[in-house]
């Protein structure tokens, strides 16, 4: 693989600074039942990273200290993780209010019968990756009945509760791009997965986000073997808007590594771009991180192009 931030460190995206802490974003291993091209972390079934007990405990006690509202899991698939569950029961039990970032498939994985009624019995919001309605598109990118075992995922979830209208159950989706453009407007493509998904399947979901793929790691390194990396990051710079400078996920957020170091933002993180004075996880117990300087460089740019990109879609 390729590395990419030789390419990016020399920058000239404006310096920011980060507000109050609302989510602590928590990567909790690279082990995944999936293997796709444009995972930012190189997720994969032989990955073997996954956060020790050690630091795993110290997340609640953590939100509890700074009053962070919303605990974000990550991988690979964090529900993997031996510790998923008992991390969410402790969160939810604080009145934390806990993201699982699912690809649906896991639902489906033999010795995980039962996840989605503990998603539900816990009131865990889904975000779940589909990067298309149509299998063709969704199993290029993905691999072969990846597309079929989302719509299962997707069902099971509706007959859950999740997704319905004025219920309390969150499922949402993610849509990336399958190459180096921009993401299409976020409120049109979310009424045609709507209507399409609802059309073929009867699924119903509450929002979907839109993100653009980031030219890091698997993805930024196919950028370079295709010679594309270049045209790509001109792309994100020439449609560079100031205005999603004030949303930005960064102002509001940690991104916390499976060994438990900190970084400004999950990018950052696979990067090896770590925050300016807080290294690891335990240092949050002795200070908060509010009003410090924020890591930038080149990639940086993909947050804030167009209508702006964030773990929530558009800004």
């Amino acid at each position: 693989m390729q590395a990419t931030l030789p390419l990016l460190e020399v920058s000239d995206f404006p310096s920011i600074k980060r507000g109050w802490v609302q989510t602590l974003q928590v990567n909790l291993g690279y082990l995944c039942n999936q293997r796709c091209l444009h995972c930012h972390v190189n997720a994969g079934p032989t990955r073997t990273e996954m956060m020790p007990d050690s630091i795993l405990d110290m997340i609640v006690p953590v939100l509890k200290l700074r009053g962070i509202n919303t605990l974000d899991m990550t991988g690979g698939a964090p529900e993997m993780h031996p510790g998923f569950k008992r991390l969410v029961r402790a969160a939810r039990a604080e009145g934390v209010h806990v993201i699982d970032r699912c690809n649906l498939t896991i639902l489906s994985e033999p010795g995980y019968e039962g996840l989605a009624e503990f998603l539900a019995e816990q009131q865990v919001e889904v975000v779940a990756s589909l990067p298309c309605y149509s299998v063709e598109n969704v199993d290029k990118q993905r691999g072969e009945g990846v597309f079929d075992r989302s719509i299962a995922g997707l069902a099971l979830l509706n007959q859950l509760g999740y997704g319905q209208k004025g219920g309390q159950l969150k499922l949402n989706l993610v849509y990336n791009p399958q190459g180096p453009v921009l993401p299409p407007d976020q409120r049109k493509l979310q009424d045609d997965y709507k209507r399409e998904l609802f059309a073929k399947f009867g699924i119903v979901f509450n929002e979907l986000y839109v993100i653009t793929n980031m030219p890091i790691k698997r993805f930024g390194s196919t950028l370079i073997s295709k010679g594309q990396f270049k045209p790509y990051m001109a792309l994100l710079k020439d449609n560079y808007s100031a205005d999603n400078l004030k949303q930005v996920m960064c102002r509001s957020l940690i991104s916390v590594d499976w060994q438990g170091y900190l970084y400004d933002c999950d990018f950052n993180q696979q990067l090896g771009l770590p925050m300016k004075s807080h290294g690891m996880l335990l240092d949050l117990l002795v200070s908060d991180a509010a009003g410090e300087s924020i890591v930038v460089a080149d990639h940086c740019f993909g947050c804030t192009a167009g209508q702006g990109s964030s773990c929530g879609g558009a800004l």
